[in-house]
């Protein structure tokens, strides 16, 4: 652990020839490598996170409107973190340096306390445990609720994926998912509609402009959604998304550092606006324990 930064310490991981950094700030995963080749973009250790990347989104993912949700009768006001649509984003550990719990060469498990403030009165514990293997990383989360009464809770994280030698527009985007978000000028979702069936077939991540949320994911046997980046000559990256993880968010950008194009492929437990819709959202009993897991491998 070394190189103190604008995202805190940085967590140097190494396992065989697979690399990966884990930056204090938001837990994040920061750089994953496969024998030298980038499979999350990575950005200057001197510059904080940009859009977002790699960061642990608790207790919401995504936005909720105007900051305001009615908790079982009780209105709520959150801080307002998102001033250019007037939204609330993303959780309250996006900023948060984590407390390095445990590190060794190959894994690296990281805590932080959400605590009561305005417009979520709840104790929550959370831990994210970043685990290499030979074709990648697998990531476990828990929260535990620490109140007296029962906790509304959600998760996401922000994950950047690429194959680092190849042209980014170049890569094929796969999405299984039957069913997207509609959204107004404020990113906020009116409803739902069938996903282009481009998306499943495989889309030329040039051609792709998104910022979407999905919906009824398609999982496979093992009950794992996959969403992959497809390079020209096969090599494969693969996000998966394990139970519990029933949304997800893609995010297209040409302005990530160092990028020509960025996508981000998001896990998520629930979409935007999960507060007031209860999609989604997990009422935590007093000591209950949530664990949830994701992963992105090379194959």
């Amino acid at each position: 652990m070394n190189n103190v930064s604008p995202t805190g310490r940085q967590v140097e991981l190494r396992l065989g020839d697979v690399d990966a950094q884990i930056a204090q700030v938001g837990a994040s995963l920061r750089s994953l490598r496969i024998g030298g080749i980038d499979l999350v973009p990575p950005y200057p250790l001197d510059e904080p996170t940009p859009s977002c990347s790699g960061v642990v989104l608790a207790p919401w993912p995504n936005r909720v409107r105007d900051g305001l949700w009615d908790d079982e009768g009780s209105s709520r006001q959150l801080a307002i973190t998102e001033p250019k649509f007037g939204n609330a984003s993303h959780g309250l550990l996006r900023f948060t340096a984590y407390e390095i719990e445990q590190a060794d060469a190959g894994a690296a498990t990281l805590h932080a306390t959400i605590v009561p403030q305005t417009g979520y009165p709840y104790l929550i514990e959370t831990n994210v445990t970043y685990s290499l293997h030979a074709a990648g990383v697998e990531v476990t989360h828990a929260l535990t609720n620490r109140s007296a009464t029962a906790a509304p809770v959600a998760l996401g994280t922000h994950p950047f994926v690429t194959i680092g030698d190849v042209d980014p527009h170049e890569l094929v985007l796969r999405i299984p998912a039957a069913t997207a978000f509609d959204t107004d000028e404020r990113m906020l979702p009116t409803g739902t509609s069938p996903a282009e069936a481009a998306l499943r077939d495989g889309i030329r991540l040039g051609d792709a402009d998104l910022d979407t949320g999905f919906t009824a994911l398609i999982r496979d046997a093992d009950g794992r959604v996959r969403t992959t980046l497809t390079a020209p000559d096969g090599r494969r990256v693969t996000l998966w998304q394990g139970e519990g993880f029933d949304y997800l968010q893609v995010y297209t950008t040409p302005g990530y550092p160092g990028q020509a194009l960025a996508v981000a492929i998001e896990p998520m437990t629930a979409p935007a606006e999960a507060l007031n819709s209860g999609l989604g959202i997990r009422r935590l009993a007093p000591g209950e324990t949530w664990t949830l897991s994701w992963g992105i491998e090379l194959g």
